[in-house]
C-alpha cells in the first residue's frame, strides 16, 4: 500500500521552508505538523504521516454568528429575516420610507377581525375616493357605510367616520403620536393605538394580533390558555424589540411578527425550517408546536332564527335602515323579524309589514344561514309583490333593485335578498 508523503522536501527542509497552505505563514516549523500513524491493510507497520495544520499558537478567527438561543440576538434575526422577505402591502411603505399615520390607521381599522386578502380591496376603495383624514371627515356616515358594505363588524364603519370627524375637528388632521392620545379617539383601543404608535410613529411598543400571539407561545412555549395568557404574551412579545435607542425599528419589529406568523409559522403545518428563530423555539423543540396557542374551549352561542320580508314594486324592493346602536347598526336591510332562541316560523311571520294588497306571503324554499361572532343565525325568506303606486310603511322606502350595490347591505341581508329574489 502507497502512502501519500505529506513531509515538505528536501529541498524545501534544506532551505528551511515548506510549501504553504492557503494562508499559511511562510518558514519551516515542525510544529505546524501533527504525527499520525497508519496501518497498510497488509499490516505492514505503521508508517508515520505528518499532516499539515495550524500551531496551537494562532487559533482560526472566523466570523461569529449570532446565536438563535441568544435572547439579544433574536430582534437582530427577525429583523434580518423581515428586510428580505417583507410582504408587499397596499398600506405599508417601501422600505426606507416613512409610513403614512392615515394609511396606517385605516388599515389597521380594516384588519380587525378580517384577513389581509380581503381587506386589500377595500382599502385601495377608501384611499381613491378619501386619500386623506380631513377628506374621510368630511364625507357623510351614509357614504362610507355604503363603500364598507361586505366588509363586516359595522361598528368599525361608524367609529372609523367618528374617528377621522375628531382628527379634523380636535387635531388639524394631524393624529397624536403617543399610544395614550391615540386611545382617546373613537374606535382606537389598546392594540390599534400600539400598532398605530409603532408603525407609524416608531414608539417602542409591540402590539399583539393573532399572528404575533402564535409565534410568541410557540417559541416560549406557553401554556397557559387564551385568553388568560394573553398578559404574558404581551411581556414576552416585548423582548423581541431591539435595543430602545432611534434605531430600535419598533414598527419594523411588530410588522415582521406578523409576517412570520401570517407565512412561515401558520396554524396548521408551520414550515419551521424556514423560520429565523427556529433555533430557539421550545415548541418545536418538543415537537408539538401545532398545539400552540393553547386555547380555552369557546362557547358557541345558541341558534337563532327569524324572518325576512323580501316586497317588491316593480323594479323596487321594499328597505328600511336598522337603529345606529346595535348589531349592524345604520346598515340597510328588507323589512324582519326579530332573531331569537327557538322562535317559530309562525310568531316571526306576525312581524310582517303591512302593506295593502298582500293577501299572502309566499315562503321561499330553504334558509338562508349567517354565522355571526356570538351566535349562528337562520332566516327563514317570504316574498310578497305589490302595486306600482303602493306606499313604503313608515321608517322604510323604496330603492331601485339595480342601484343595491350602492346600499349599505350586510352580507347576511345580499344573502337574504339573493335568496328572495331567486338570484
Amino acid at each position: 500500500m502507497r502512502q501519500r508523503c505529506l513531509l515538505p522536501s528536501f529541498e524545501a527542509r534544506k532551505k528551511g521552508r515548506a510549501p504553504q497552505d492557503d494562508g499559511g505563514a511562510s518558514g519551516y516549523n515542525a510544529s505546524h505538523y501533527t504525527r499520525q500513524s497508519t496501518v497498510c491493510s497488509t499490516g505492514h507497520a505503521a508508517i508515520p504521516i505528518l499532516k499539515c495544520g495550524v500551531p496551537p499558537s494562532t487559533p482560526v478567527k472566523k466570523k461569529q454568528q449570532p446565536l438563535a438561543g441568544d435572547a439579544p440576538a433574536r430582534p437582530a434575526l427577525l429583523l434580518a429575516w423581515y428586510d428580505r422577505h417583507r410582504r408587499k402591502l397596499p398600506w405599508r411603505p417601501l422600505p426606507g420610507v416613512a409610513a403614512d399615520p392615515y394609511r396606517v390607521w385605516l388599515s389597521e381599522i380594516m384588519l380587525q377581525q378580517t384577513g389581509v386578502k380581503t381587506v386589500g380591496p377595500y382599502f385601495e376603495k377608501f384611499v381613491a375616493r378619501w386619500p386623506g383624514v380631513d377628506a374621510l371627515g368630511c364625507a357623510s356616515l351614509d357614504d362610507v357605510l355604503r363603500m364598507w358594505a361586505g366588509l363586516g363588524y359595522y361598528s368599525r364603519a361608524r367609529n372609523l367616520h367618528a374617528c377621522a370627524v375628531a382628527v379634523r375637528r380636535d387635531h388639524g388632521g394631524i393624529f397624536p403620536d403617543t399610544e395614550q392620545g391615540l386611545q382617546s379617539l373613537p374606535g382606537i383601543g389598546p392594540y390599534t393605538a400600539a400598532a398605530i404608535a409603532a408603525i407609524a410613529f416608531g414608539r417602542r411598543t409591540m402590539p399583539v394580533d393573532s399572528n404575533i400571539e402564535r409565534v410568541v407561545s410557540r417559541l416560549f412555549a406557553v401554556e397557559e390558555p387564551l385568553p388568560q395568557a394573553k398578559p404574558l404574551i404581551q411581556q414576552l412579545a416585548t423582548t423581541l424589540l431591539g435595543a430602545g435607542d432611534a434605531n430600535s425599528r419598533a414598527g419594523d419589529s411588530a410588522q415582521a411578527l406578523m409576517d412570520l406568523g401570517s407565512s412561515i409559522c401558520t396554524p396548521k403545518k408551520p414550515a419551521c425550517a424556514l423560520c429565523p428563530l427556529n433555533q430557539d423555539c421550545l415548541a418545536r423543540a418538543r415537537g408539538d408546536q401545532e398545539t400552540f396557542p393553547r386555547k380555552a374551549l369557546k362557547k358557541t352561542g345558541a341558534l337563532r332564527r327569524g324572518a325576512a320580508f323580501v316586497v317588491t314594486r316593480g323594479d323596487e324592493l321594499l328597505v328600511r335602515t336598522r337603529a345606529e346602536k346595535g348589531l349592524l347598526g345604520g346598515m340597510t336591510e328588507v323589512p324582519g323579524s326579530d332573531w331569537l332562541h327557538a322562535q317559530e316560523d309562525k310568531a316571526a311571520l306576525r312581524q310582517a309589514p303591512m302593506l295593502k294588497g298582500i293577501a299572502r306571503w309566499h315562503r321561499k324554499a330553504g334558509v338562508v344561514t349567517h354565522v355571526f361572532t356570538h351566535f349562528p343565525l337562520e332566516l327563514v325568506i317570504y316574498t310578497a309583490r305589490v302595486a306600482a303606486r303602493s306606499r313604503a310603511p313608515q321608517g322604510m322606502r323604496w330603492v331601485p333593485i339595480a342601484t343595491l350595490r350602492d346600499e349599505a347591505l350586510p352580507n347576511v341581508m345580499r344573502k337574504a335578498i339573493a335568496h328572495g329574489l331567486g338570484e
